[in-house]
C-alpha cells in the first residue's frame, strides 16, 4: 500500500485508509456489508413501489416515508459501493474530483434526512394532537412543500460551506484515515487557515441537528400530552405504538450524527468515528424500512396482497 505526501504538490488524488487495521476481518465484513448493501437497496426500493402503487398507502405520513427511503438509497450507495472496494481491494485511491463529490452528495442527503425527521415529527402531531383538522392542514401540496423545503435548505446549506471549501489549497498530506471523504480528514489536507471553516462546520452541524432534535423533542411532548388525556388505555397504546417508530429511527439517527459532528475536537478517536458512520450509511438504512413500514399492520396488507396477486398470477402462468 502506498502512501505519498504532497507537501507541495496540489492534490490530485486521495487515498483512504479505510479498515486497514482489520487484516483478518476485511473479507468478513466485505460479505457483511455486501448483503446488508444488498437487502438495503431491496427495503427501501420496495417501500417507495408499495407507496407509489397502493392508494392505501397515500397518506402524509407514507409520502414521507417514500422520501425517507429515497434518502436512504443515496446516502448509503454514497458512500458502501467505496467502501466494499477498500475492503476486497487493494485500490484504495480515489480522484480528488470524486471524494469531494462524494462528501457533497452524503452531507446534502445527510441533512436532508435530519431536517425530514424534523418534518415528520410535525405530521404525527398534527395527526394525533388536531385529528379533525388533520386532512385539511396536511395536504398534499403542505406536504409537497415541507419536502422541497427540506431538499432545498440541505442543498444552499451545505453548497455555500463546499463553495468556501474547493477554493482553499489542498496541498497537504493525501491520506484519509476514513473509508469515505469526510469533510474533517478533507480540511486536514488544506495548506491554509482553516478554523473558520472548522467553525462554520461545527456551526452548521450544530444548527441543523440540534433544531431538528428541538422540533422533534417539542412534537412528542404536545403528543404525549394529547394521548395521556385519551380516556382508553386501547387508543393510548395504539396511538402510542405509530410514534414509536419514529422516536427510535429518529434517536438512532440523531444519536450517532451528534456523537459523530457535534462534539469536542480530540474528544474520540477516528476508530469509534467509523463505527459511528458505518451505523449512519450501512445499518440505520437496513433498520429504517423494517422498524419503520414491515411492523405497520397497514403496510403487511399492502405486502400480503401483492404477494399473493404475485402468487396467483404466476400460478395461472403454469
Amino acid at each position: 500500500m502506498k502512501f505519498t505526501n504532497f507537501s507541495s504538490n496540489i492534490v490530485t488524488e486521495v487515498v483512504l485508509l479505510g479498515f486497514s487495521n482489520l487484516h483478518q476481518l476485511q473479507k468478513p465484513l466485505f460479505f457483511l456489508f455486501l448483503v446488508i448493501y444488498i437487502l438495503t437497496l431491496i427495503g427501501n426500493a420496495l417501500v417507495i413501489l408499495m407507496i407509489q402503487i397502493d392508494h392505501r398507502l397515500h397518506t402524509p405520513m407514507y409520502y414521507f416515508l417514500k422520501n425517507l427511503s429515497w434518502m436512504e438509497i443515496i446516502i448509503t450507495t454514497t458512500v458502501t459501493p467505496k467502501m466494499l472496494t477498500l475492503l476486497i481491494s487493494k485500490e484504495n485511491t480515489i480522484s480528488f474530483f470524486a471524494c469531494i463529490l462524494q462528501g457533497y452528495v452524503y452531507f446534502v442527503a445527510g441533512t436532508t434526512e435530519v431536517l425530514f425527521l424534523a418534518a415528520m415529527s410535525v405530521d404525527r402531531y398534527m395527526a394525533i394532537c388536531n385529528p379533525l383538522r388533520y386532512t385539511a392542514i396536511m395536504s398534499t401540496r403542505v406536504c409537497q412543500v415541507m419536502v422541497l423545503s427540506c431538499w432545498l435548505g440541505s442543498f444552499f446549506t451545505i453548497t455555500a460551506c463546499m463553495l468556501l471549501q474547493v477554493r482553499l489549497p489542498f496541498c497537504g498530506s493525501n491520506v484519509i484515515d476514513h473509508f469515505f471523504c469526510d469533510s474533517g480528514p478533507l480540511l486536514e489536507m488544506v495548506c491554509a487557515d482553516t478554523h473558520f471553516l472548522q467553525a462554520l462546520d461545527f456551526s452548521v452541524s450544530c444548527f441543523t441537528l440540534l433544531s431538528s432534535v428541538s422540533v422533534t423533542t417539542v412534537s412528542y411532548i404536545y403528543i404525549i400530552i394529547t394521548v395521556m388525556k385519551m380516556p382508553s388505555a386501547k387508543g393510548r397504546r395504539k396511538t402510542f405504538g405509530t410514534c414509536t417508530s419514529h422516536i427510535t429511527v429518529a434517536s438512532l439517527y440523531y444519536g450517532s450524527s451528534i456523537f459523530i459532528y457535534i462534539k469536542p475536537a480530540g474528544s474520540s478517536s477516528m476508530e469509534f468515528n467509523k463505527v459511528a458512520t458505518v451505523f449512519n450509511t450501512v445499518v440505520t438504512p437496513l433498520l429504517n424500512p423494517i422498524i419503520y413500514n414491515f411492523r405497520n399492520k397497514t403496510v403487511k396488507e399492502v405486502l400480503r396482497d401483492a404477494l399473493g396477486r404475485v402468487s396467483a398470477t404466476l400460478k395461472s402462468k403454469l
